[in-house]
């Protein structure tokens, strides 16, 4: 952590040193005193002496470091020099989330202006829709600000709330996702009582649920970072991410860590288990039902199961590059993987339920020509 504080200014320290090599060659033994601020940030500032050897040269550093309270930005080191092609990397991200907001917009529309679509199941799609601009939100606009500008940093307070963002877009998702998977329990093994047991209320109160346990399970985290010491600001990312910034602080994370886990559990697990328990339910009744039912269980559980499939590979691959070493992968597909949850979902979604559901595609259709 010190090294990634100090690198820097031992970049501009090496000019200095091979000049002033050749006047004290022969000097054995010279100590010189050099004071050099590691960050330049003003108030709250720690000083460090350190040792540090070239050649003949030794010199004895005093490195400015920051208090945490202190830090008003952090700086982003995963992003590499693009020159001129930094315009058509622009060019690319501003369409992709064009496209995700359109297509996304589209289908929240679609729902809302058709009454025939006020049905549980895609009310619940228009939830994850929703969720989709959201986390989306959180990520393009920063992104497309980062590619074009020459120094990547960002704010202490914009740092915190993009992980604000992205986390509970996380929970979001998969807690949608399980709500989805209950509905098409009760829609395809207790299609007599679906609409007794879904009721708009019920609907209603299980949206209102998911956004705010996912909204107050990340507020803890939050409120646990904030209260950090960190010794650093720098991130080997593209945007700001807890674990990292979990990272650098100074003193004992044991409390985040602990709770960093337990949140983990809450989001994976808990959404898990009705996951499980109905796609079980479902797969006994396909068995042992006709083959119409067989077909509506495929129709209606497929774009489910892909999305579900599609977003835990996107989120298990970033927690295992979060957590393990992974300087074997390229570094270009880290960057593609670790933006995948991000990007790839918000547009799989509104394309699966549109091909899939083919009271989406006629309503889309309608909605188009009307517009037109």
């Amino acid at each position: 952590m010190m090294s990634e504080v100090l690198l820097p200014w031992f970049l501009g320290l090496r000019k200095a040193l091979k000049e002033q090599r050749r006047s004290l060659a022969q000097s054995d033994g010279l100590e010189v005193l050099v004071e050099a601020e590691a960050t330049m940030l003003r108030g709250g500032m720690v000083s460090v002496w350190m040792p540090i050897s070239c050649d003949k040269l030794r010199l004895r550093v005093k490195v400015i470091m920051v208090n945490s309270s202190q830090i008003p930005y952090f700086i982003l080191t995963a992003y590499f020099e693009m020159g001129y092609l930094k315009y058509l990397y622009f060019v690319i991200v501003l369409m992709l989330y064009i496209v995700i907001v359109f297509a996304n917009a589209l289908l929240i529309v679609t729902i809302c202006m058709n009454r025939s679509l006020h049905e549980p199941m895609y009310v619940f799609l228009c939830s994850l829709l929703v969720n989709q601009l959201y986390g989306s939100a959180g990520l393009f606009p920063f992104l497309l600000l980062q590619i074009t500008s020459d120094s990547h940093t960002i704010s202490r307070s914009m740092c915190f709330l993009q992980i604000y963002c992205i986390y509970t877009y996380a929970t979001v998702e998969f807690c949608n996702l399980a709500v989805m998977s209950y509905d098409r329990y009760l829609a395809i093994c207790c299609p007599l009582h679906y609409k007794a047991r879904l009721t708009s209320k019920k609907v209603a109160l299980l949206i209102a649920f998911v956004w705010l346990y996912s909204f107050i399970e990340f507020l803890i985290i939050l409120c646990l970072n904030l209260r950090l010491k960190l010794c650093g600001n720098v991130m080997d990312r593209l945007y700001c991410q807890n674990y990292y910034v979990t990272k650098l602080a100074c003193f004992d994370t044991t409390v985040n860590n602990f709770y960093g886990l337990f949140a983990i559990f809450l989001t994976v697990c808990v959404p898990l288990i009705p996951i499980l328990f109905s796609y079980t339910k479902i797969l006994r009744v396909c068995f042992d039902g006709s083959k119409e039912t067989r077909q509506k269980a495929v129709s209606t559980c497929t774009p489910h199961i892909a999305s579900l499939i599609n977003f835990s590979f996107g989120c298990c691959f970033e927690v295992l590059q979060s957590r393990f070493n992974m300087t074997g992968v390229p570094g270009i597909m880290r960057i593609v993987l670790s933006l995948y949850f991000l990007t790839i979902q918000p547009l799989f979604n509104p394309i699966i339920y549109g091909l899939r559901l083919s009271k989406i595609r006629q309503m889309c259709r309608n909605v188009v020509v009307c517009n037109k």
